[in-house]
């Protein structure tokens, strides 16, 4: 009989866990290795300091870089492929306030989130901070 009970209340737990990983399948943008670190005290990511605020780093990613963002709590790193056009067809997205902003088609999307209201949202990679070190990497 505890053999059930213990069945009973296990099982719904264990369907209950859920992945936080982000889903980066995406058929638009392969998946390239990024491993990079950025000194948020030199100037050109002294900006990364203060929310609501994002630069590019160029040379990583896909298309021309990655842009970080400061989401408030946490960092964000995205692509900076449109995520729903062909890599070849679109030049690299720019950051516009507090979204990024696809050359093809005008889509926005949210830095905060990586989503845009289109079928793919913007490709995540990971992001851990050290004191003024920033550690973005998948």
């Amino acid at each position: 009989m505890k053999k059930i009970w213990f069945l009973i209340l296990f099982v719904p737990v264990l369907f209950s866990c859920s992945d936080n990983d982000t889903n980066n399948n995406n058929p638009y943008i392969p998946n390239f290795t990024v491993n990079f670190t950025i000194d948020m005290n030199l100037p050109a990511y002294s900006n990364l300091k203060y929310v609501s605020n994002g630069v590019i780093v160029p040379g990583y990613g896909a298309k021309e870089g990655i842009i970080v963002f400061n989401a408030g709590n946490t960092y964000n790193a995205f692509d900076t492929a449109c995520p729903n056009q062909e890599l070849s067809s679109c030049v690299a997205m720019k950051i516009s306030g507090i979204n990024a902003v696809c050359s093809c088609d005008e889509a926005q999307y949210s830095l905060f989130t990586g989503l845009g209201g289109k079928k793919y949202p913007l490709k995540q990679y990971r992001v851990e901070v050290r004191g003024t070190i920033i550690h973005v990497y998948n």
